[in-house]
């Protein structure tokens, strides 16, 4: 899943986003209002992590300016204020969860979690598809009894095929939601990815779609 992290404190906007990166998502940083909108307006976050007090236009504003556009990607707002007044203002322009800082790391990932989890309602996190078993939520990989260890990447990589079991994802969608913006390296990386997927699992359960993408075999 891909993140954004609109953040003004360049410190703390690159030390969250390596914590997330460990987490296993893709992040983006941007540091001022304007830029946080364009990037957001964009449509392929699964999340945005805004701060408030933002040069070129403040946290407020951008959610708002999202919201009016019919973007319903989850905002977790960042502010150095506190009180309900402020806390009911930026959820008022439609943010989904409010941090204070200073705050817990730890609490921050449990609220970016359960937010994608919420956005995700009605969907369960536990995809079977046979004899593999992949919890997005616990971040977890079984194939029958075994479980299967992966590194952060691998399992983006895996849950971006998994999430659209039976359907083709080209490689350009597994780039945009696993890879930051800023990569710049070779697209094959992908299929490197997927070949360590195929080794650690099963070589047929990742079918490779000529000039298309690739497909996560159904068994169907």
């Amino acid at each position: 899943m891909r993140l954004l992290i609109v953040e003004d404190e360049k410190r703390l906007a690159v030390s969250l986003a390596k914590g997330l990166t460990a987490e296993g998502y893709a992040v983006d940083v941007v540091h001022d209002g304007l830029e946080g909108l364009h990037r957001a307006g964009e449509g392929v976050y699964d999340l945005v992590i805004l701060d408030i007090m933002l040069p070129g236009l403040n946290g407020y504003r951008v959610c708002a300016a999202l919201r009016a556009a019919g973007h319903d990607v989850p905002i977790l707002m960042l502010t150095a204020k506190d009180g309900e007044y402020d806390e009911a203002e930026g959820l008022d322009t439609g943010a989904d969860d409010y941090l204070t800082k200073p705050f817990s790391y730890v609490v921050l990932v449990a609220r970016v979690k359960a937010l994608l989890r919420r956005r995700g309602a009605g969907a369960s996190p536990v995809h079977v598809h046979g004899d593999l078993r992949v919890d997005t939520a616990a971040r977890r990989v079984f194939l029958g009894e075994d479980e299967v260890t992966l590194t952060a990447k691998e399992f983006a990589v895996l849950e971006q095929l998994v999430v659209r079991a039976g359907q083709v994802v080209s490689k350009a969608e597994i780039l945009e939601h696993v890879w930051d913006f800023a990569y710049d390296g070779d697209p094959n990386i992908v299929e490197v990815y997927v070949s360590a997927l195929r080794r650690k699992l099963r070589a047929g359960l990742i079918r490779t779609v000529r000039g298309a993408g690739y497909r996560l075999d159904t068994g169907r």
